[in-house]
C-alpha cells in the first residue's frame, strides 16, 4: 500500500500528529511519500520516522498511489486537490484547522480512521470540479476547481457589471460586487455566506451566486452542471480578481471566462460514521437548540 502526506506546513507543536500518522502507516509496512516542503529543518529533525520517498510537485505523485492523505483544513485540503489532479486518488482529509467540511476526520479519530482505511472499510464520495477556460492566458496552472470560481472587484473598484450567459442565451448582468460559480462541495463554502443553497455532493448543478447585489430581486439560482456558463466583466477598473478556489489572479476587464464541468472528479473518503449529512450536522450546528 502507498500512501502519500501533503500538508502546507508543519510546526514543531504540531509535528506530533504527523509523526501518529507515520508511526501507524510504517508499523503496517504501508510506503509512504512525504510532501518536501512540510516542514523546515527543526520540524525535520523531530520526525520520528523517516518516509519512503519524498515529492514535491504533482508530476512526482503516482496515479498508483492508493491514497492520499490530507493533514491540515479545508484549504489544505483543496491544495491536495492540485497535486492529484485526474489522478483519481483518493483523498482522506485529517482536521488540524477549523471548520473541516472537506477535512472532517477530528485529531481524537486519527487512529480508528487509519485502521479503518488500513482494512479498506471506507467509501468514496466523487466530487465534480468546475473547468475553467479564459479568452486570454492567464496566471494559472491548474484551470479547475473543486469549490468555485470567483470574479470580485479590485479594491479600487465602486461595483462591477458581470455579464452572464448559460449555453449561449443571455441570463443577466449582475450589478455587484462579485459572483460565485460553485460545485455541490463549494455551496458550503464562499456560495453559502452570501446566501446560497446547500447542495449534495452528488447533484450534478452548479450554483450561480451574487456577492452583494445592487438588485434586491437579484438571488442565488442552480443550474444543471451540463450547461456551459460564459462570463465577462464591465467596470470602470481596469483590473479584477478571479479565484479558482484559493488561487487569485488579476485579469483584465475584457476578459472572457467559460466555465463547464470537467471530465474528471476528486475521490473523497469517508470512513464509517462520516457522511455529507453528518458533517453539516455536526460543523453548522444543526439541531444545537435547548428544545431538542
Amino acid at each position: 500500500m502507498i500512501i502519500g502526506i501533503y500538508s502546507r506546513s508543519i510546526t514543531i507543536s504540531s509535528i506530533s500528529v504527523l509523526n501518529k500518522i507515520m508511526t501507524f502507516l510504517s508499523a503496517r509496512n504501508v510506503i509512504i511519500c512525504l510532501y518536501k516542503q512540510v516542514c523546515d529543518d527543526d520540524c525535520l529533525s523531530q520526525l520520528e520516522v523517516e518516509p519512503d520517498a519524498w515529492y514535491d510537485s504533482h508530476e512526482q505523485v503516482d496515479k498508483h498511489w492508493d491514497m492520499m492523505i490530507s493533514l491540515g483544513g479545508d484549504g489544505t485540503f483543496l491544495e491536495t486537490v492540485t497535486y492529484v489532479r485526474n489522478k483519481e486518488i483518493p483523498i482522506l482529509g485529517i482536521n488540524i484547522g477549523r471548520l473541516g467540511f472537506l477535512a472532517d476526520i477530528a485529531l481524537p479519530e486519527i487512529e480508528e480512521a487509519l485502521a479503518l482505511v488500513y482494512q479498506s472499510k471506507f467509501s468514496i464520495e466523487k466530487r465534480a470540479m468546475i473547468k475553467l477556460v479564459a479568452s486570454e492566458p492567464i496566471d494559472s496552472s491548474f484551470n479547475y476547481g473543486l469549490n468555485d470560481f470567483t470574479i470580485r472587484k479590485s479594491d479600487k473598484a465602486t461595483l462591477i457589471k458581470i455579464h452572464t450567459w448559460i449555453n449561449g442565451e443571455f441570463l443577466n448582468t449582475y450589478w455587484a460586487d462579485g459572483l460565485i460559480v460553485s460545485t455541490p462541495t463549494g455551496s458550503t463554502a464562499y456560495s453559502l455566506s452570501v446566501g446560497g443553497p446547500i447542495v449534495v455532493p452528488e447533484s450534478n448543478n452548479f450554483i450561480i451566486s451574487p456577492i452583494a447585489s445592487h438588485n434586491l430581486t437579484v438571488r442565488p439560482l442552480v443550474v444543471d452542471s451540463i450547461h456551459e456558463i460564459k462570463l465577462t466583466v464591465e467596470s470602470r477598473s481596469p483590473t479584477h480578481i478571479a479565484s479558482l478556489d484559493a488561487r487569485s489572479f488579476y485579469f483584465e476587464r475584457d476578459l472572457t471566462f467559460t466555465l463547464s464541468k470537467a471530465d474528471f472528479y476528486i475521490n473523497v473518503v469517508k470512513i464509517e460514521g462520516h457522511s455529507f449529512f453528518s458533517t453539516i450536522r455536526n460543523k453548522l450546528m444543526w439541531g444545537i437548540d435547548k428544545r431538542n
